[in-house]
């Protein structure tokens, strides 16, 4: 039970609602028909709606599972990439880590790890048979390989001698992966075809999910900085971050805006505007923050608050 509970904690259940949001997104815009003007399109998805089909419930499903086993893949790497660096140490001021503690050990972290990978890689076969079948063979092989380049990115955040996260590039691989492949990916998964619209409630995802890194990092900067992890807080000094942190929540909001304004159908489409306040609140809140250690709450809020833009903006497209 003790273990149980270890492996629990290094899962970060508190980081998976925020994983989901892309997909969440992605999904929910199947269902737009500003995009969908194909008179072939003949589906409409949603949460339970009459003309909803198996197969894509069943995309849907497994997408939200391969994410959620690239986000754990990601937390157990980079609680074994960090504990063996010894970047965990006394000086952390987040929650202890399971390696750090001891609770699971490096050989179990790191069969944890293949698992995961494995487990993951499963899925997204899975996933990607059921989206494209035999008929987009080479669909099949470009999205086979997106998905094992994610796995590879989840691993090699912190772990190796090339961690990336440890060179200031952790931001650009969660926009990229946690924004528009996870956004946009999705759609096409549905779709089979992309719209430049799209990439505007990607770029929000993105930005908001490389936010919630940031606000780590910048909780994180004096004991990141004695370990030389070269965060891009790190690099850029606190100061600068804050400034990022900024372009980043406000970019997002900009970018939601944009699509409204050129996607707007009913006054349905205004239903994740609410999701706006939380973010702006914690934006003031980071500007007068003058103590990093007591960012640590605000990245739940950031994260939530994606979550609920992505559960809200899905309400509007659905209905």
């Amino acid at each position: 039970m003790i273990k149980f509970k270890a492996w629990i904690s290094a899962a970060r259940l508190r980081t998976l609602p925020l994983s989901i949001s892309g997909i969440i997104v992605g999904s929910s815009m199947f269902n737009n028909m500003y995009l969908n003007t194909d008179p072939s399109f003949e589906y409409q998805v949603g949460f339970g709606g009459e003309q909803l089909f198996f197969s894509e419930t069943l995309i849907f499903w497994l997408a939200i599972a391969t994410t959620l086993g690239l986000q754990i893949l990601s937390n157990f790497a980079n609680d074994y990439g960090d504990g063996v660096k010894g970047t965990d140490n006394e000086d952390r001021v987040g929650p202890q880590r399971a390696l750090q503690s001891g609770a699971i050990s490096r050989q179990e972290m790191f069969t944890g790890i293949v698992f995961t990978a494995i487990l993951t890689l499963m899925l997204a076969i899975v996933l990607i048979y059921t989206s494209f079948g035999k008929t987009y063979f080479l669909y099949s092989i470009f999205f086979f390989l997106l998905g094992l380049a994610a796995i590879i990115a989840a691993i090699k955040y912190t772990m190796g001698d090339t961690a990336y996260g440890y060179r200031g590039l952790g931001d650009v691989f969660v926009f990229i992966f946690f924004g528009l492949v996870s956004v946009v990916g999705c759609y096409f998964l549905f779709t089979k075809n992309l719209n430049w619209v799209v990439f505007l409630p990607a770029t929000a995802i993105g930005f908001l999910s490389a936010a919630v890194l940031n606000l780590n990092n910048m909780r994180d900067y004096d004991s990141d900085k004695k370990a030389e992890k070269n965060t891009i807080v790190v690099k850029m000094g606190l100061a600068n971050a804050k400034k990022y942190h900024y372009f980043l929540i406000i970019g997002a909001m900009v970018a939601m805006l944009i699509f409204l304004s050129v996607t707007y159908q009913d006054y349905t489409d205004f239903l994740f505007l609410p999701a706006f306040v939380p973010l702006v609140i914690h934006s003031i809140k980071v500007k007068k923050n003058k103590n990093a250690t007591a960012l640590d709450p605000e990245l739940k809020k950031v994260a939530l608050s994606t979550f609920l833009l992505a559960i809200l903006f899905s309400l509007g497209q659905i209905f």
